[in-house]
């Protein structure tokens, strides 16, 4: 895998039903099933398990694959079919017994795998599709090689350096993109349609982070991985994986021709014109690609997870994981969590969560108000209860005052700058200096002429560092050396 943060974004999955009929509908599993029930003692292969070549043509039609029909080449049916048959094998859907010494061909039976496809469960057909996925993807990892059959029909040994094929290499490269891709997919501000330019892909494995224009042999390389992504995710497209728009050959062919042009010329290479990105190839992960490639990389010993994946844990690991999610994907997993508690016990576990004078509180008691508004009219009880809590007496009254609850007793002028402290706190940890951020501090200065002489004796543990951060971010000098100085103050009275 490339390089991606320790924990990435949750990724909000299909339920393990609706993946597990995708994944049966997908052509190549699809036809794999077929061929196992079509399967028979009588059924000839080789010794490698692979069904001679005179067996192609019934396994084909079985199929309904004619060469020429549905833009289907030459050699095309054969090909299809031998390759649905392989991922049959893979998988278990049939079995085939080694061939004895004397007889150059195996025997078919029955695999226990082809019983679960009806019989199993979701679980069951997914596992089978993610074998199904293994095999697509080690082939897609192959180069078209005809040197390397050319020297294994000769019976020699393959030198893979002299091919100029590393396997774990194209292996790597080829997880790396599905990593990227999936990154792009589930991070905040993706694409609506999960749709990611082919040259934007490429160019995520190539360039450097650093580096400012492209040279003539980064964008070469970019290029020469398009071509190789093109063909790889063409084959990985019928096993569900991806929806491909695949690169325009005639587009292709025009930036050929002006790359020779410039060469000749002794001119950098063209740059990719923006208008016709799209038909670089498109490329998206479907619903059951995020699951593949999510089960890869947790293979991979990458942290991965999933929304719903706290639903059993308590309410101070929500709170604690949450803080990183992305705001969708986290309002996705609360609401996840609340719908597997009575609202009440919930919301009382949620405050009792929130406590606390660590770096972590103050984000944990935002993103507990924020939890606190999808459980409704129900957690009032749990917020008077913890009116007179020095911590959460603050979002008690807020969250109170909110919900046009009644008899709201008012904050002490104490609390509500212990609030406005918290508050401040949860923001630098979410956001760091953003421009929202930047106008709340500026909107607390002019609204209290008198905030950092009465702000600096707040006992909050975050206080120095809120007032800091706010003489940071201040446009007005004169408001931001107050602000600098009530911070000194604060530090000096720290133990």
């Amino acid at each position: 895998m490339s390089q991606s943060p320790a924990t990435l974004p949750p990724v909000l999955l299909h339920s393990e039903a609706e993946l597990a009929r995708d994944a049966l509908a997908t052509p190549l599993l699809a036809r794999a099933v077929r061929l196992a029930r079509w399967a028979g003692p009588d059924t000839r292969v080789g010794a490698g398990g692979e069904l001679v070549d005179e067996q192609l043509p019934a396994a084909a039609a079985e199929l309904g694959l004619v060469d020429g029909a549905e833009g289907l080449e030459p050699g095309d049916a054969a090909a299809y079919a031998s390759e649905a048959w392989r991922v049959a094998v893979d998988t278990g859907l049939v079995e085939v017994e080694d061939a004895d010494e004397d007889d150059a061909e195996g025997t078919v039976a029955t695999g226990e795998e082809l019983a679960l496809i009806t019989s199993g469960g979701p679980q069951d057909v997914l596992g089978i599709w993610l074998g199904a996925l293994d095999t697509v993807f080690a082939d897609a990892t192959v180069p078209d090689l005809e040197d390397l059959v050319d020297v294994i029909q000769g019976g020699g040994e393959v030198d893979f350096a002299e091919l100029g094929w590393d396997p774990q290499a194209e292996a790597e490269f080829l997880e790396g993109v599905l990593g990227n891709l999936y990154l792009l997919t589930v991070s905040e501000g993706a694409p609506e349609d999960g749709a990611v330019p082919l040259p934007a892909l490429a160019a995520s494995m190539i360039v450097p982070d650093d580096m400012g224009e492209p040279t003539d042999d980064i964008l070469e390389q970019v290029s020469d991985a398009m071509m190789r992504l093109d063909d790889q995710f063409r084959m990985l497209e019928p096993v569900g994986l991806v929806e491909y728009q695949p690169v325009d050959e005639a587009l292709m062919a025009d930036v050929d021709e002006a790359a020779e042009a410039a060469e000749a010329a002794g001119e950098p290479l063209p740059p990719v014109d923006d208008e016709d990105v799209t038909r670089y190839g498109m490329v998206r992960l479907t619903p059951l690609g995020l699951y593949g490639v999510r089960a890869r990389m947790l293979d991979a010993g990458v942290d991965a997870p999933a929304v719903g994946d706290l639903a059993d844990k308590g309410a101070d690991s929500l709170l604690d994981a949450t803080a990183a999610f992305p705001r969708a994907a986290a309002q996705a997993e609360i609401e996840r969590w609340l719908g597997g508690r009575e609202p009440l016990a919930a919301a009382r576990e949620l405050l009792a969560a929130a406590r606390g004078a660590d770096e972590g509180a103050p984000l944990r008691r935002l993103h507990c108000q924020q939890a606190l508004s999808l459980v409704g009219d129900a957690a009032e009880p749990a917020l008077r209860e913890v009116l007179d809590d020095a911590e959460l007496g603050g979002l008690a009254r807020v969250w109170l005052a909110e919900h046009g609850a009644a008899d709201v007793p008012a904050p002490s002028e104490g609390l509500v700058f212990w609030l406005t402290i918290d508050t401040v706190a949860a923001q630098l940890a979410a956001e760091g200096n953003s421009d929202e951020l930047r106008a709340l501090v500026e909107g607390l200065a002019a609204q209290h002429s008198g905030f950092f002489a009465a702000a600096w004796r707040v006992d909050h543990p975050a206080t120095a560092e809120v007032l800091e951060a706010m003489g940071r971010l201040h446009s007005d000098k004169k408001v931001a050396k107050e602000a600098r100085k009530a911070a000194f103050k604060a530090r000096s009275q720290q133990p």
